[in-house]
């Protein structure tokens, strides 16, 4: 046990290292020139999102950045979705609303709109977002010149999470959480290893001409979770790809309550690793329990150094996030048994092979 007692020590301090390189590599947005005025287009696919549509078109329509064309996909939304978004284009004439005639089959939702759109787009660029995302008046033309600094096919980014329940607080760090603390994302834009790709499908910014030639959503049409798989396969063909944390420019409230947040983090949370629900598993065992065999077969010193080790690997991952370090701390334990009810639901839902997302059944 003292072997298995040194890993997680071990293990625990790699994790902190890899919180300390997010950190010291995370992204600075500063204020880009505009070199050039190509067309970018803005797709938006959009399924039942009355609630947040229009605040997303009010901040596109805001860019500095203006030679844009923004187009919707209204995925059957049994909402006012389509009718939010026909009022901003009857006053805009960037803005275009296409209505889904259906879904075909083979298609998840998503991947099929998605896909859609990049048939209607013609810019240069195309700028994927969810519908909940909101953004600054200029992350268009900075996000863009950081593209064409480091010449990448793909730039994403995790915006930052707006919580507001108890729900929320407990469940949407456990993301930023895995996610910072297995995977140092300077290397995702420095290495070719498609191991080592990200994504959020919340913010995709692709190279146009790349993505017409692999047409990744295509690809990916029965995918889950295309956005990391879009990731790999872009890596797989040496196309170079970045991943980014966000900050008060890009803002998203993903869930409204914990039981949002389960269903829909079960639906990704096991391609952090690999795909392998066996690793998860072990990661959720040796983060939640590892400290019990620390405890009872390492030193006290030993001990104290590993809680400090851990508590600064949160802490440091709050801030990169920006996200409330007190309320990291204080939600510990809840957050670590919501990481192990995600994994759960996704065991489950793999049983199953089926996941209901958006009203429409998933299967896996």
């Amino acid at each position: 046990m003292i072997y298995l007692a040194y890993f997680i020590f071990g293990f625990a301090f790699a994790q902190l290292l890899v919180a300390h390189v997010n950190l010291v590599f995370r992204p600075n947005f500063t204020k880009s020139k505009p070199d050039f005025n190509a067309l970018v287009s803005i797709l938006i696919p959009a399924r039942n999102e009355e609630k947040n549509i229009g605040n997303l078109l009010k901040d596109l329509q805001n860019q500095d950045y203006q030679n844009i064309e923004i187009i919707v996909f209204n995925d059957l939304s049994t909402d006012k979705t389509a009718e939010i978004v026909s009022e901003y284009s009857n006053l805009d004439s960037r803005i275009k609303l296409i209505n889904s005639s259906g879904l075909p089959n083979g298609w998840l939702g998503k991947n099929y709109a998605c896909h859609n759109l990049s048939h209607h787009a013609k810019g240069a660029y195309f700028l994927f977002l969810d519908a909940d995302v909101q953004i600054c008046k200029d992350i268009v033309i900075n996000t863009i010149g950081m593209a064409k600094k480091h010449n990448l096919g793909l730039l994403s980014i995790f915006p930052k999470q707006i919580m507001i329940t108890k729900g929320e607080q407990i469940s949407v760090p456990v993301m930023n959480y895995i996610l910072l603390s297995l995977l140092p994302l300077i290397l995702v834009r420095k290495l070719k290893f498609p191991s080592l790709a990200a994504a959020n499908g919340q913010f995709m910014l692709f190279e146009s001409a790349k993505y017409l030639e692999y047409l990744p959503h295509e690809k990916m049409k029965a995918n889950k979770v295309e956005d990391i798989e879009i990731a790999r396969f872009y890596k797989q063909n040496n196309i170079k790809i970045a991943v980014l944390t966000g900050n008060d420019t890009i803002t998203c409230r993903m869930y409204n309550s914990f039981s949002d947040a389960a269903n829909g983090f079960s639906k990704n949370v096991v391609n952090f690793f690999g795909n392998s629900f066996a690793m998860a598993t072990i990661f959720w065992i040796i983060t939640t329990f590892g400290f019990l065999v620390v405890l009872f077969n390492l030193s006290t010193n030993t001990f104290i150094f590993y809680i400090l080790i851990s508590l600064i690997t949160r802490i440091l991952i709050s801030v990169i996030s920006r996200q409330n370090i007190l309320q990291n701390i204080i939600f510990i334990i809840p957050q670590q048994f919501a990481m192990g009810l995600f994994i759960y639901k996704a065991i489950i839902n793999k049983f199953k092979k089926q996941h209901q997302w958006k009203g429409r059944n998933i299967s896996l």
